[in-house]
Order: structure tokens, then C-alpha cells, then sequence
């Protein structure tokens, strides 16, 4: 049994009927088999944490490469999850898959969320649009962006750019369903990010 965490590639969403008989949406995710490639000390390192590959890396760097020599294995898709202090029961080499989750279990689910490109301050932000009566012009443009003080477009200021492709962690999800035999996890709601995209699943203490 390995930490109660994953990395996971996002497969689509699908309904379930719960023992109430309401219809959940659910979101079902894949996991391949997860390898431990090296442990982190209060000692050695200041803190505690394992380091965890699953997948192949297509295209490992130079330092990759030897990292993942230390530990016996092929370049990985690798993330750290930081642990508790005591993890003597954790070995490097040891691998584990869906099985470290159950149902029921609460989770964090972290990913890129999916890229709008470049959007306005009505699609990124909420903004308003500007009245359509006679002598209105500013329909979908920014307005005021600053006052005669100071001089200048202060820091954070919300306006046009872009929108989306960011790290988004959305919490207190429930695991609908594990399935050992497909490598398949189903969790209630949606997670962030496109079909294929890499999801991260941090169980909740």
C-alpha cells in the first residue's frame, strides 16, 4: 500500500445512480501503476516526502535520466507528495495503483485547467458591457483604466489577456467508485482540465 495519492490522466465524465437513486455526474480517470523512486528525510532534506513516477517519459531530461537510474527504473512522469514523518513502512521501488483509494474517500484534485487563449474583460472577468442607447459606443471595451493619480495602471488590474491554463486544485471531492481490474477512478463532479490531461488526487486526513 503507497501513499494516498495520484497521478492520473483524465478520461471523460460519465452519471451514476447513487443508493439514493439520484443520478451523480462523475468523472472517471485512469491510473497506471505507480513506482516510489526516492524518499525524502527531516534529516537529509528538512522536510518528509516520497517521490512518485507513473507512466514513461517521452522525452526525460539529461538529469531525469540519472535520477531515475538511481532508482532502477525508466524516466517517469514524477510529482512529490509530502508525507508524514512517520513512512518506514514506504521503500523505494514499491509500487501501488488505485487500490490506495476507497469509496467514499475525500480527496483534492489538482490540474491545468483548460486554455481559453486570449479573452476579453467580459468573457475573463464579468465585466458589464456598455449601454447600446443613442451616442453609447463602448460596447465590449475595458472603460476607465486609471484616474489622473498616480500616473499609472496599477498592479492587478483586472483587463483583457489570458484566460485559463493554470494550475487549478479544486477540494473535497468524494471517489464515486474504484475499479482495480481497468485502473479506473471515478470521482463526484467535475476536475479541471481536457481529456488525457494530467490530474493530480491528494487524499484529505
Amino acid at each position: 500500500m503507497g501513499p494516498k495519492s495520484l497521478i492520473t490522466r483524465k478520461v471523460g465524465m460519465t452519471s451514476v445512480i447513487d443508493q439514493s437513486g439520484i443520478v451523480k455526474a462523475i468523472t472517471l480517470l485512469s491510473v497506471s501503476e505507480h513506482t516510489i523512486i526516492q524518499k525524502k528525510t527531516e534529516e537529509k532534506d528538512g522536510y518528509t516526502a516520497i517521490q512518485v513516477g507513473t507512466e514513461d517519459n517521452k522525452k526525460p531530461t539529461k538529469p531525469l535520466q540519472g535520477h531515475a537510474k538511481k532508482a532502477n527504473v525508466t524516466p517517469k512522469i514524477i510529482k512529490e507528495f509530502m508525507m508524514p514523518v512517520d513512512q518506514d513502512n514506504l521503500n523505494v521501488g514499491d509500487k501501488f495503483s488505485t487500490d490506495v483509494f476507497s469509496v467514499g474517500d475525500k480527496v483534492d484534485v489538482s490540474g491545468l485547467n483548460k486554455g481559453k487563449g486570449w479573452a476579453g474583460t467580459i468573457k475573463r472577468h464579468n465585466f458589464h458591457r456598455g449601454r447600446k442607447t443613442h451616442g453609447g459606443r463602448s460596447y465590449r471595451r475595458v472603460g476607465s483604466i486609471g484616474s489622473m493619480y498616480p500616473q499609472h495602471i496599477l498592479k492587478g488590474k483586472k483587463m483583457a489577456g489570458q484566460m485559463g491554463h493554470v494550475q487549478t486544485t479544486v477540494k473535497n471531492l468524494e471517489v464515486a467508485l474504484v475499479d482495480n481490474e481497468r485502473q479506473l477512478i471515478g470521482i463526484y463532479g467535475a476536475v479541471p482540465g481536457p481529456k488525457k490531461g494530467l490530474i493530480v488526487i491528494r487524499g484529505i486526513k
